[in-house]
């Protein structure tokens, strides 16, 4: 069997070779899906060959833009090339899948399929290309995050990162034909069921948003929260706030228990304070408290380390009289609220307390207690009477007691 393409060289084959021919010609022909395989061969060999040069355009061309971009001193053209350095790698794929679609002659279904293929693909790069570029852009909402703060823009830029997906999940299924409404209802009803089941989880969320509009603390800042935990703030999630203690051991608190307790902003004040009660030995004379009281207040008010009023307050008095000492308070301000720094000063201050302590001559008082004894006059001693006059005593009263009950025996008689 030979057809009109058979080559004259096969009739002069076996007739087992020339059946055998024309069956493999047959094959090559019908194909599948309405293709031969040659065709199908060469739709596969197109898309092989822009892969390759997928690699090499990676290799090359996105290099070089990107060398070219980080010789300039703008940050704009860096950020475009981060942008698309991704989605730039998915335009030799397209055009191949293109070219592929046209030097084959595929039927009215599989080329529509095609066509959507494509199309879809062109849609996930535009969309791909929009997410990059507003992570990529975000620092040019440096005003933004002055006027709001750097954990909302964080959030923006999250969310509008997600909506780029979303929106291009939609595209692709609205070029497919499936209805995107029906959809969006059905993740509706689905949203109230979950809503119901992780009220914690929008509750945090909600705790979360409203943490970042009040500006209670940002990433980097100090705090305390009562009852929960005490560190630096690292980030500020969807959910929950990491907070890394000071034995460096990181701590995730759920956002509701932030908003809902007391937080403690310690890396927003404006100075640091010390409160001392320093005690003195009750020996100590008027003279010489008016000595440490003015000597330690000229210390704070010459020294430029510790804050003036009208600032904050500034006091140095004798406060109590305590049961061992009499006592000084000292109440100051740092200009410094850095720890290390704090510290440094508490501790100047504290070798100048003992220094005009020693030189008012007097000392540091500590818990005592004085006992008094008096001598008094001894007590009179009260003696038992005599054995012999007790006796003498019992022995009267036992004759009486034996008269009287004779007499009534004489008495009993007579009748």
């Amino acid at each position: 069997m030979t057809t009109a393409t058979t080559p004259e060289w096969v009739s002069t084959l076996p007739q087992w070779a020339q059946d055998s021919f024309s069956y493999i010609e047959w094959l090559w022909y019908e194909g599948v899906f309405g293709l031969s395989y040659g065709e199908v061969l060469t739709a596969i060999g197109v898309i092989l060959i822009s892969l390759m040069i997928r690699g090499l355009f990676a290799r090359t061309v996105v290099r070089a833009i990107t060398g070219a971009a980080a010789g300039t001193k703008t940050n704009i053209d860096d950020a475009l090339v981060t942008t698309i350095s991704a989605p730039l790698k998915l335009v030799p794929v397209i055009v191949g899948v293109y070219i592929a679609t046209q030097v084959v002659d595929l039927p009215p279904t599989a080329q529509a399929i095609a066509d959507n293929i494509l199309r879809s693909m062109v849609a996930l790069s535009i969309f791909w290309t929009l997410n990059r570029a507003v992570g990529a852009f975000s620092f040019l909402f440096t005003g933004l995050r002055e006027t709001l703060s750097g954990a909302i823009v964080d959030w923006l830029v999250k969310t509008l990162q997600v909506l780029f997906l979303i929106v291009g999940a939609a595209a692709v299924l609205d070029i497919w034909g499936i209805p995107i409404g029906p959809i969006i209802a059905g993740l509706g009803v689905f949203g109230i069921a979950v809503g119901l089941g992780a009220q914690d989880l929008f509750q945090n969320l909600i705790a979360g948003i409203l943490i970042l509009t009040e500006k209670r603390f940002q990433p980097g800042e100090w705090i305390a929260v009562d009852g929960v935990c005490e560190g630096t703030v690292e980030k500020i999630n969807f959910r929950s706030t990491l907070i890394r203690r000071f034995d460096k051991s990181p701590m995730y608190v759920p956002n509701s228990k932030l908003s809902d307790n007391a937080v403690t902003n310690f890396s927003r004040m404006t100075h640091r304070r010390i409160k001392w009660v320093v005690g003195v030995e009750y020996r100590t004379t008027v003279e010489q408290l008016k000595f440490i009281r003015d000597e330690i207040e000229a210390f704070l008010w010459d020294s430029p380390e510790f804050a003036k009023p009208p600032a904050t307050a500034l006091f140095v008095r004798v406060d109590t009289f305590n049961a061992s000492s009499i006592d000084f308070l000292i109440y100051t301000f740092t200009n410094t609220t850095n720890w290390g720094e704090w510290l440094a000063l508490k501790e100047k201050l504290a070798l100048e307390i003992m220094d005009i302590i020693e030189r008012a001559g007097t000392g540091f008082a500590f818990p005592s207690r004085t006992v008094y004894m008096q001598q008094q006059d001894p007590p009179e001693i009260m003696s038992p009477p005599e054995l012999s006059e007790r006796v003498e005593r019992a022995r009267v009263q036992k004759i009486a007691q034996g008269k009287a009950l004779g007499m009534d025996m004489d008495h009993d008689g007579g009748e």
